[in-house]
């Protein structure tokens, strides 16, 4: 045992009899983008129940211990500890303000999509609602790795949540030539939600772009339309 709760608390909920099938689901194999992670078998639901536990006896330093380890859900329980210390610290800007410090410092370890997505609008996301946000287009034009790229785009589920669209088709724009898959799903997942605020905004948008843009995006981005409607798209 360590000094460290929220290790040691993980640790004792490994479940071996999940470990395959995770490492099949987040495509851990030689070539996939999930390549050489490892899995101690915790599913999400144990994992909060242990953040929510733990997150009273949680310093920087845990989180640092945690964030950094080679388990998947390790990882994922200091960035869910993370955003619970994001948002009960409302009235302390600077703790919030080193909570994004923190988790921009770490993004070569938030690196499969689950880990992007349960994290980066309820913390950067939020940050940013009355800030520049130019980082999010930076992360999106020049982002080092798919997932700083895919937190630049993801983030804007925190503005769209908001009815603010803008930033989100102007992020997707950014990234609609992008080669992987998981980037194309990001984009049409969040234009998808941006439609649900503002259909009209959403068609305007395609309208010039659903001839071209990779077929998972739009189909993605129009799941939620009318068969009819998402068929006049598809025969493009």
């Amino acid at each position: 045992m360590s000094n460290n709760r929220l290790l040691d608390e993980m640790m004792l909920h490994r479940d071996p009899a999940q470990v395959e099938g995770l490492m099949r689901f987040f495509k851990t194999g030689p070539g996939e983008y999930g390549e050489g992670d490892l899995f101690l078998g915790i599913k999400v639901p144990v994992t909060r129940a242990v953040v929510k536990r733990c997150r009273p006896y949680v310093s920087f330093a845990h989180l640092e211990e945690c964030i950094t380890n080679r388990y998947h859900e390790v990882r994922l329980a200091a960035l869910l500890c993370l955003v619970r210390i994001f948002d009960d610290s409302k009235r302390d800007p600077r703790l919030q303000h080193e909570c994004i410090e923190f988790y921009l410092a770490h993004t070569d370890y938030i690196n499969n999509w689950d880990l992007v997505d349960l994290s980066c609008y309820n913390l950067l996301g939020t940050w940013l609602l009355d800030k520049d946000r130019t980082i999010l287009y930076d992360l999106a034009r020049n982002g080092r790795t798919i997932w700083e790229q895919r937190i630049g785009m993801v983030s804007t589920m925190q503005f769209i949540r908001h009815g603010e669209l803008d930033d989100t088709f102007r992020i997707a724009d950014i990234l609609i030539d992008h080669e992987h898959d998981l980037i194309h799903k990001a984009v049409g997942w969040l234009v998808r939600e941006a439609g649900k605020r503002d259909a009209e905004a959403l068609k305007e948008w395609l309208e010039p772009r659903y001839r071209t843009m990779p077929r998972t995006m739009l189909r993605y981005a129009i799941e939620k339309f009318p068969d009819d409607v998402r068929r006049n798209y598809l025969k493009r």
